[in-house]
């Protein structure tokens, strides 16, 4: 059996999405310095590195972090190769994409963006869904979509996709990951009222 971590390590000024708030992880208790331990502080928003979207995200009175479906983040998932797209995943390209059969509930998109995470900074020129790529996907049976950059999709893509109940994870690390059939690990911090939470996502193949 092997195990893919595709989570983004949380560090200190670690990029993140233009206009949410920065990753700071600071010592506030130091052994070094007398202290009985070692104690860090870290201030974050709830959509830094590797995170699931809740409902509230996007939708007036959507559900919280606290409320994402574990059913929907475990489970049988499928890697799709979408290098090719150049500047969107638009509803043709989608379609000329090899999916796997209709009933997979879990696809995770890899992308030109996976290349992004060598940057030290945000890059808006990320491969993205829109709202017709994602009524589509929806309408295949989708329950989970992941992608490799800090957003699924554009609004509408955020707002079809969470108003069909289904999770939207971003933020994954798809570097070293062969596309192909995986089962999916992925558990969100259980942030009550949060519109989305931090998550540690793997990848295991037998």
């Amino acid at each position: 059996m092997e195990i893919f971590d595709v989570s983004i390590p949380i560090r200190d000024g670690m990029l993140h999405y233009a206009g949410n708030p920065p990753v700071h992880v600071t010592r506030v208790s130091l052994l070094e310095a007398g202290d009985p331990v070692n104690v860090s502080e870290l201030d974050m928003g709830a959509h830094s590195g590797t995170h699931v979207d809740a409902p509230d995200h996007f939708l007036a009175a959507g559900a919280g972090a606290e409320a994402l479906p574990l059913e929907a983040l475990i489970g049988p998932a499928d890697v799709v190769d979408a290098t090719a797209a150049v500047t969107a995943l638009d509803l043709l390209t989608v379609r000329n994409l090899e999916l796997p059969s209709r009933g997979s509930e879990r696809i995770l998109f890899k992308t030109r963006n996976s290349q992004l995470w060598n940057r030290d900074e945000f890059s808006r020129d990320f491969v993205r869904l829109d709202g017709e790529a994602a009524a589509y996907l929806v309408e295949r049976g989708v329950k989970l979509l992941g992608i490799d950059y800090l957003s699924i999709g554009d609004a509408e893509a955020h707002r079809v996709l969470l108003g069909a109940g289904v999770v939207c994870v971003e933020g994954l690390d798809l570097r070293g990951i062969e596309p192909g059939s995986y089962e999916l690990v992925c558990l969100p911090l259980k942030l009550v009222g949060s519109d989305g939470a931090p998550a540690r996502a793997v990848l295991i193949r037998s």
